[in-house]
């Protein structure tokens, strides 16, 4: 590829919307031009990229057994009636209707076709097991499209989805996408974490995200340094904090705390650390015969509730926050000084497991501007109805795993796996006949990588002042040949020629930047590309006999023999 035959329209300014390094460069370095809110075109320079994603993806995918086909991106609301999600998705199902007045979604996700696929196509177990995938188009209609690729509406994703005969069969095939995931994200060149999380509107039981590691990542990640532990903040296991409970050392007192609706203002008021004090959170459930039930659930000062984990707690499924007045009619005060001890109406206790061990706490007294110390359970309360896991981790927590402490840092989710059981294959009737004959339900699961998402991810990641740092497996081009004084010199454009066509043969995707710009022009655009290793041929420095290599990520250009050119070239490309 010639710079001069190509099409490249870099941009020395970001447009104002763009919030995040990836958008910024991706625009500035003409990979993506906007058509609408969320909504991209990929300009050469950025379909490369895209393509070289799903060329890893699909080569690691057939290496695991998986199938490909491609599933239409306009879907039949019926399929979405059946599994329950038509209503349940939510907003960002895209929904229309065709000429006959019939109802199809620009789809999201293709749990619902691959497996009316399966109905129809898998009938005994000699099929199984059995794993199809495609990279396609999607649309979820997001509210507030944002941060270019990374969270638009139109975007390119690979779903693959395994059929077994049984759980234990979904289980090997669960560990074969891993697997598969684990060489994927290896071979795109990216720092990333594989972590424990949670299953969300998919479904089902079994559930890891493969996250890449940016600063700007709206993920928290939970890891220990001193073992595989890694999950998910949502996920992740908060012990307790404090290994049993104390004796009674204070008397129940009430104390005035006027002003103090917080935890953080009663313990600066009281002189006390944060740690005394439990914060109380309600919330409530509506039964299908119209009661609300409220419950009190109860963490220490410093710590936030984990509005996941509670979700999964028995009864708790679809929880909302109480409103004001359902507070007011069961703890007679409003938010800012509740507490479990003399409750207005019977209400139900949850605690979390630090505070379930604490002795001697604070808490509020269902009064404004007073707060109880000195609060003992089984003295001042009854034991709370039932323990669990509530909050977030915080940094330097012990890890669950009994080893070490819990480290915290930002991700960005760009594949995720799931075990999914019978979840579509009962709603959608996907059976198969057993050995025995007998029919059986199909064991499904799913695997989602976001490629349009890894670019975005992958700059986020690798960037500087100069503009985006590629991996080489996914960069546009992984050289480029700049030459200074391609319009003056033949010796310049013969010995730039020769070491393109010589690196082709070598199978190096590399662009002869034969324009005859400025030097510092050219330097600079393609800095801001971010192709990995440049090379610099110029008059003077052939003169010497010598050209000049340097690699994106270096401030330094070193010099080399113009006649072992090739060979230098190759062995610098081999350690980016």
């Amino acid at each position: 590829m010639r710079a001069s035959r190509y099409h490249l329209n870099t941009l020395k300014e970001a447009p104002a919307e763009a919030e995040v390094a990836s958008h910024q460069l991706m625009t500035r370095a003409g990979m993506i031009r906007k058509l609408a809110g969320g909504v991209y075109t990929y300009m050469p320079l950025g379909l490369r990229v895209i393509r070289k994603i799903e060329n890893i993806v699909r080569e690691e995918m057939n290496a695991a057994g998986a199938i490909e086909l491609l599933m239409p991106m306009v879907q039949p609301a019926e399929l979405w009636q059946e599994s329950g999600r038509w209503v349940e998705y939510g907003p960002e199902l895209l929904r229309f209707k065709d000429r006959h007045d019939r109802d199809f979604v620009l789809q999201p996700t293709s749990e619902e076709v691959i497996t009316d696929i399966a109905r129809n196509e898998i009938h005994s177990y000699r099929q199984l097991p059995l794993n199809f995938y495609h990279i396609q188009t999607k649309f979820r209609d997001e509210r507030r499209p944002r941060f270019g690729l990374m969270r638009g509406r139109e975007f390119t994703m690979k779903d693959a989805y395994s059929f077994d005969r049984d759980e234990a069969g979904a289980q090997r095939s669960y560990d074969i996408m891993y697997l598969a995931y684990m060489r994927i994200f290896q071979r795109l060149g990216l720092r990333f974490r594989a972590v424990a999380a949670d299953t969300g509107s998919i479904g089902g039981s079994r559930s890891h995200e493969f996250q890449v590691i940016a600063d700007t990542g709206e993920d928290l990640l939970v890891y220990n340094p001193d073992s595989d532990y890694a999950a998910n903040i949502e996920l992740a296991e908060a012990v307790c904090l404090l290994p049993e409970r104390a004796a009674p050392g204070e008397p129940l007192a009430a104390v005035p705390t006027p002003g103090a609706a917080k935890c953080e203002s009663v313990a600066e008021l009281l002189n006390l650390p944060l740690v005394r004090t439990v914060k109380s959170i309600v919330l409530a459930t509506d039964g299908e015969d119209g009661a609300v039930q409220v419950w009190l659930l109860l963490l220490r000062g410093d710590h936030e509730l984990n509005e996941i984990k509670a979700g999964k707690i028995e009864g708790l499924t679809g929880f909302r926050f109480a409103s004001e007045a359902e507070i007011v009619e069961h703890f007679g005060c409003k938010p800012g000084y509740l507490g479990p001890i003399g409750t207005a109406k019977p209400v139900r206790v949850i605690a979390d497991r630090t505070v379930a061990n604490m002795a001697d706490f604070i808490c509020g007294a269902n009064q404004a501007d007073l707060h109880y110390r000195g609060v003992n359970w089984g003295r001042d309360l009854p034991e709370p109805e039932r323990v669990a896991d509530l909050r977030n981790v915080v940094e330097g927590d012990p890890a669950p795993d009994g080893t070490g402490h819990l480290a915290i840092q930002r991700g960005i989710e760009v594949g995720h796996v799931f075990y999914l059981g019978t979840k579509y294959s009962t709603a959608l009737g996907a059976t198969f006949l057993d050995d025995t004959g007998k029919p059986a339900t199909l064991e499904m699961g799913c695997y989602g990588i976001g490629v349009t998402r890894i670019a975005g991810a992958a700059i986020e990641q690798g960037h500087d002042s100069r503009g985006i740092v590629w991996p080489r497996a996914i960069a546009p081009f992984e050289v480029v040949i700049c030459t200074v004084g391609w319009g003056k010199s033949e010796t310049v454009r013969n010995t730039a020629t020769e070491l393109y066509e010589a690196l082709r043969g070598r199978g190096v995707d590399v662009i002869l930047d034969d324009r005859d710009a400025r030097p510092g022009v050219m330097f600079a655009e393609w800095e801001l590309i971010g192709v990995p290793l440049r090379v610099t041929i110029g008059e003077r420095g052939l003169k010497d006999g010598l050209i000049e290599l340097q690699a994106r990520s270096e401030t330094e250009a070193s010099k080399i023999p113009t006649g072992n050119a090739l060979e230098q070239t190759m062995a610098r490309l081999e350690t980016l």
